[in-house]
């Protein structure tokens, strides 16, 4: 009967889905002001503001997975002169064993980058500080809605082409 138990409980352990963030680190990062210090002289600055975000992923071996978001913020005067610029790749090492092949594009895309997300745009609130500005806080991202996008689309552009 314990050998029983034993067994069924080696069995459950192996099957039990594992995620979890190993090691966050900046794989890359870079903060340009190309127009200081007269930009500092300027008042009244509402800048435009145009922000790039990508996930990446890239299986390291059986069950470690690294993700990266990418993010480049562009801050503009109204008259188009650049104030600043934050480039970052922030990545992340993830452990992920027994996750369902079916699920694992969705915890690639959505649950990772949404772990990373805080300290990303944390890391980019104090570079701008460091840099003389005020702190930007990126609005939070919507991951799940982004994947379910580029599904979407991607589902899109495979009709086309069987048509």
């Amino acid at each position: 009967m314990a050998d029983e138990n034993k067994e069924n409980n080696e069995t459950q352990n192996q099957e039990v889905p594992v995620f979890k963030l190993q090691k966050m680190f900046i794989k890359d990062l870079s903060f340009e002001s190309p127009n200081a210090p007269q930009i500092f002289m300027e008042s009244g600055q509402n800048p435009k503001v145009d922000i790039n975000l990508h996930v990446k992923n890239n299986k390291l071996d059986e069950a470690n997975w690294e993700v990266a978001l990418s993010v480049t913020a562009s801050f503009k005067a109204p008259e188009d002169k650049t104030i600043f610029i934050i480039e970052i790749e922030h990545a992340g090492i993830f452990l992920l064993k027994n996750i369902p092949e079916e699920h694992m594009p969705a915890v690639l895309a959505v649950d990772c980058p949404t772990l990373l997300f805080p300290f990303t745009r944390q890391i980019m609130s104090q570079l701008a500080v460091d840099g003389g500005f005020m702190p930007f806080l990126m609005d939070p991202v919507n991951f799940m809605g982004l994947y379910q996008n580029a599904r979407k689309q991607q589902e899109e552009k495979q009709g086309e082409k069987t048509q």
